[in-house]
């Protein structure tokens, strides 16, 4: 079997707000070319502190990494700016679908593409490539993001970022507030994507049961602080697993959903 490279790497990471207000305090985790990795855990877990963190992003909100280390692609990330990873290939996607508004949902496609050194022909074909991954944005292109549907927003969001040529997709929460079929889609076209074109893709998420079926690997995280670790495959399996940190209950050996 061939041994990918490491892409990503998280080391003990440690981060406070405000120098006061500890956030993490050990997260380790690998993230392999070609490889999706579902980083799980409850609300307050410390999952878009670790996106951020690896994303060069805590500055914006006070928050500093104090200890251990991040690498992504060979070098130190911890000390770069942010659209130095997003040209380096390291592009995230927030919580919350930040759109503009107030712009088309192609503008806002054509805004992800600016980072990149593209002929006319190349941004068209980038485009294209977009639409037929998300049908849905071919037929809302000329419509202002802000009247677009929460899925329609959250595929926007998902193409802008493609469109900065990512070799590291990092995702926070994209299930957040969509219906399941929606979820599904945006899933399985990111792992069409993953599959066909080899992007590597992190993904932090509370709905643990859609990212074990579409991840490799998975992270646990509790407190801020790396538990589990393992298999996606692996994951699904374990009922304890399930109970204690992905937000099932087990009765009678069967798990269900709080």
């Amino acid at each position: 079997m061939t041994i990918r490279e490491i892409l990503l790497s998280l080391d003990g990471v440690e981060a406070t707000y405000n120098h006061a207000i500890r956030a993490l305090s050990g997260v380790h985790l690998t993230v392999r070319t070609g490889e999706i990795v579902a980083l799980l855990g409850a609300n307050g877990a410390g999952k878009t502190t670790t996106l951020k963190a690896l994303s060069a992003l805590l500055g914006a909100e006070r928050g500093q990494v104090t200890g251990g280390s991040i690498t992504y692609d060979g070098s130190d990330a911890v000390r770069r700016w942010p659209y130095e990873l997003v040209r380096q290939g390291l592009v995230q996607v927030l919580e919350g679908r930040h759109c503009f508004r107030s712009l088309t949902v192609e503008d806002n496609l054509v805004v992800g593409g600016l980072a990149r050194r593209r002929s006319r022909t190349e941004h068209r074909r980038d485009l294209d490539q977009i639409y037929a991954l998300f049908p849905r944005l071919r037929d809302k292109r000329r419509t202002l993001a802000g009247l677009a549907s929460g899925g329609e927003q959250q595929m926007t969001a998902i193409g802008r970022a493609l469109m900065a040529g990512p070799r590291l997709l990092v995702l926070d929460e994209p299930s957040m507030g969509l219906a399941p079929l929606l979820v599904e889609a945006i899933f399985d076209a990111l792992k069409a994507l993953n599959r066909e074109e080899g992007l590597s893709i992190l993904v932090a998420e509370q709905n643990s049961a859609v990212a074990l079926r579409h991840a490799d690997r998975a992270v646990v995280l509790e407190n801020g602080r790396t538990v589990l670790e393992g298999t996606a495959a692996e994951l699904r399996e374990r009922d304890d697993i399930k109970a204690f940190y992905l937000g099932f209950g087990v009765v009678d050996g069967a798990a269900r959903s709080h």
